[in-house]
């Protein structure tokens, strides 16, 4: 499956083109810009199956460093800063990743 199956190319273009310059990126803006805030808990999770690269059931910090190329591989990769603040918000329990529960509560925060 295809993020472009669940979300419009044209909303992750300008999300993408929102967030170019190094720490710009905002998780709450991105994910209200590409259209996720408004999909099912269903739909969420099937995006989440994508962003888990290693399919282990969660996103672990070096795979939400490279979160926008999952959207489109020229885009860039999180600062170190971006990434942290990224884990920090969605890991609730603590445990330095992101399970599928914690990113449907991160997209709907």
């Amino acid at each position: 499956m295809a993020i472009t199956d669940i979300l419009s190319a044209k909303d992750i273009e300008s999300a993408l083109s929102s967030c170019q310059a190094d720490d710009s990126f905002n998780y709450k803006s991105f994910f209200s810009m590409v259209g996720l805030s408004s999909k099912t808990p269903d739909q969420i999770k099937k995006v989440f199956g994508i962003l888990d690269q290693d399919k282990s059931g969660f996103i672990e910090e070096e795979e939400l460093q490279l979160f926008l190329k999952n959207f489109s591989s020229n885009a860039r990769a999180l600062t170190s800063a971006e990434t942290k603040a990224f884990m920090a918000a969605g890991d609730t329990d603590g445990d330095g990743k992101i399970g599928v529960e914690e990113f449907q509560s991160l997209v709907k925060a």
